[in-house]
């Protein structure tokens, strides 16, 4: 799914009205309609009273719409207009004189100070003052009704955008002037900034409501920005020949593991073996020996002098793909082998955990790393590389410049984990909880990116790809268990089935 900015998703408006061809005015009510469909759903107890407080333009143009299609639902509405210029847009203007028709919902217009009513606790809430082409913070009347109804302790459903909220970047917006809302109802497209972690706390959840827009003006406009899909995902995985055999599917080396992490290397090589490799060799310390051949004799070693920590390089030319990190520690003998490791392997590496702390300390090895090279911080790790960023915003955009500036793919861990590519676009990935958020996490991430580079898979391919089945295999395990109780070993045994889900 693409990703647009809001001045983007206003052409595309504007190309459908066109080219259906439909009135701005139906274009709204087919909306209105759609967003009204989502409220009963999300709303099925026929005696929830709603409250739209709709604002001058267009989005308040939908919310009007949507107050009087919930009336005719039979449902209990009442509107606040907020129109201090006492100008409203043609399309608004059309919603109220149909609203005004309808003698069981109270319009409430204001133009100046105002003193809201309380409301029952069961109350529903629609946000629908500011759409997703607001580009500065909100001030006068309009705070004012955002803090009206951030205090009402309502459920609140904001239509598109939650009021006051730019669609990308916020680093200039003024935060407790933005409606921080439950669930927002978002049409066609979601905005870069329900991606970010910085602005949770005004999204909510959010649901994405197709209204119909221009299917030949979506493929045809370009942009940085994707959402994955499990169609487009399952689409990209290859499939086995009936006559394959083990060499068919890559050798991999897992470089992992010192003394008390012997589990991190274990995590990656477990996620690995059940990601489709063919022949595993994880390269560890004589401490982890014992361990690693007992839980996964499905692995080979190779055992490095050191009984504690990786010490020794190793070649890595017979290996179709190489990752380095889970469990490593920062020893400066194995400092050594990471930068040999760079310097040396000619094909695309997996850096993870302890690789990237240590790869932080020598930033001239940036510019070493074998092209394709998939790196994968969580945010702090990040910051190490690339410096501190003000919010998640402008960390999005120094993985974007990084990953194009060292021709590498930066996965960027969190919720809606972010692949920045060496072409500057930027694929989020919907799977995952926060569950997920546990030690050994990012090790099994590492485990399925490495399989899916040696089987041959592109590093693009092989981000997609692992970051979507291994939230996928979050999910399913989630969904046995609990977020509270995950642990990064259920979501290796998740795999399985998320690897079936996609493969049907």
């Amino acid at each position: 799914m693409k990703i647009f900015p809001t001045s983007v998703i206003k052409q595309l408006d504007a190309y459908t009205i066109e080219h259906e061809p439909i009135t701005s005015i139906n274009l709204m009510e087919r909306a209105a309609s759609v967003i009204t469909d989502a409220l009963l759903a999300l709303f099925p107890n026929a005696e929830t009273p709603f409250v739209v407080f709709a604002g001058a333009g267009n989005n308040g143009g939908d919310g009007l719409a949507v107050a009087r299609m919930l009336s005719i639902a039979n449902r209990q509405v009442s509107v606040f207009l907020f129109n201090p210029q006492k100008r409203l847009s043609s399309d608004c203007s059309v919603n109220l004189l149909r609203l005004k028709d309808i003698p069981s919902v109270n319009v409430t217009e204001i133009s100046e100070n105002f003193s809201l009513p309380s409301f029952s606790a069961d109350t529903i809430i629609i946000d629908a003052l500011f759409g997703s082409g607001l580009n500065r913070p909100l001030q006068g009347v309009w705070s004012s009704a955002v803090h009206s109804i951030n205090s009402a302790g309502c459920k609140v459903v904001a239509i598109d955008v939650p009021s006051g909220l730019f669609g990308e970047d916020n680093s200039k917006n003024i935060c407790e002037n933005i409606v921080r809302a439950n669930i927002t109802l978002t049409l066609q497209f979601p905005k870069l900034s329900f991606l970010l972690a910085d602005n949770a706390p005004y999204v909510g959840t959010f649901m994405v409501l197709d209204i119909g827009l221009s299917r030949q003006a979506i493929e045809n406009e370009a942009t940085n920005y994707y959402m994955l899909e499990k169609e487009r995902v399952a689409e990209l995985i290859h499939p086995r020949d009936r006559f394959a055999h083990k060499g068919c599917f890559g050798r991999a080396l897992l470089v992992a593991g010192s003394q008390g992490m012997a589990g991190a290397s274990l995590l990656a090589a477990r996620a690995a073996m059940r990601s489709g490799v063919g022949l595993l060799t994880v390269n560890i310390p004589h401490c982890n020996n014992h361990i690693l051949q007992t839980a996964i004799p499905e692995a080979m070693t190779l055992l490095d002098d050191s009984a504690t920590h990786i010490s020794k390089k190793v070649d890595t030319s017979r290996y179709n793909a190489v990752a380095v990190g889970p469990g490593l520690g920062q020893h400066p003998d194995t400092a050594n082998v990471l930068f040999d490791i760079i310097s040396n392997h000619k094909k695309p590496l997996v850096i993870d955990a302890d690789a990237l702390n240590i790869l932080a300390k020598k930033p001239e090895y940036f510019s070493k790393l074998p092209q394709g090279t998939i790196l994968t911080p969580h945010p702090a790790e990040f910051e190490r590389l690339a410096g501190k960023s003000y919010d998640a915003h402008e960390r999005l955009q120094k993985a974007r410049l990084f990953a194009q500036e060292n021709k590498i793919y930066i996965i960027l861990k969190g919720a809606f984990t972010a692949i920045a590519t060496p072409d500057g676009d930027c694929f989020f990935n919907p799977t995952g909880n926060p569950g997920m958020a546990t030690g050994g996490s990012g090790d099994v991430l590492t485990g399925i990116l490495l399989a899916l580079l040696a089987i041959g898979y592109s590093p693009l391919d092989a981000c997609r790809i692992g970051v979507y089945v291994h939230g996928l295999a979050g999910d399913i395990a989630c969904g046995k268990l609990s977020e509270i109780s995950l642990m990064a070993s259920d979501i290796v045994e998740a795999l399985p089935q998320a690897w079936k889900q996609l493969l049907n």
